[in-house]
């Protein structure tokens, strides 16, 4: 029984791709309701306060950012399908590359996705794919995931559909991925 918990506890890590860990608390979290621990960062929001990221991820419309510039909104997207493309390759240097050096351990993160490659095989199908907030040193890319694990060692096929938000900073001249917000849908159809 152990075995299949495992691979849903993982499946939760993957999706975050090891999210950034500067943060704290957010209000609320702790409480008999929310069945959080008092101490921890919660699953939806990972430490992150409301206002760092620019929507609830708990529905609602989406709507795409105003006043995004052509070109920086072809690199953001440029680079959000290389993120995705890499992660679905199993391309751990080309998935390392989309990452922000400010914002992650690149020795950690190798160590982690080397992990979960060669427990799992990932699939990652991407839909409304959306700008919904940027500045020119910040971008927030939603997108509805659907994604499918395959346990390597016994075949198991674990799939969740859910919501992402991804937030991209420049560096340099080029948009890097600095932290990702995930949230699974509960089952709803």
């Amino acid at each position: 029984m152990k075995k299949i918990f495992v691979p849903i506890s993982m499946s939760v890590l993957l999706l975050l791709g090891a999210c950034s860990s500067d943060g704290e608390n957010s209000t609320g979290s702790g409480s008999v309701n929310d069945g959080e621990a008092a101490n921890e960062n919660g699953a939806i929001d990972h430490g992150v306060e409301d206002k760092k990221v620019g929507f609830s991820l708990d529905g609602g419309v989406i709507e795409e950012a105003s006043g995004v510039p052509a070109e920086e909104k072809e690199q953001i997207l440029a680079v959000y399908k290389v993120y995705i493309d890499t992660l679905n390759e199993q391309d751990i240097d080309g998935y390392l590359n989309t990452l922000s050096p400010e914002d992650y351990d690149f020795e950690e993160e190798r160590a982690f996705m080397e992990e979960q490659f060669s427990e799992y095989e990932l699939n990652r199908e991407i839909s409304n794919v959306t700008i919904v907030k940027y500045s020119d040193k910040e971008a927030q890319v939603f997108s509805n995931l659907n994604t499918s694990y395959k346990q390597v060692s016994t075949g198991l096929v674990t799939k969740q559909d859910g919501r992402q938000v991804t937030v991209f900073t420049k560096n340099g001249d080029d948009w890097k991925v600095a932290s990702v917000h995930y949230i699974g849908d509960d089952g709803k159809e």
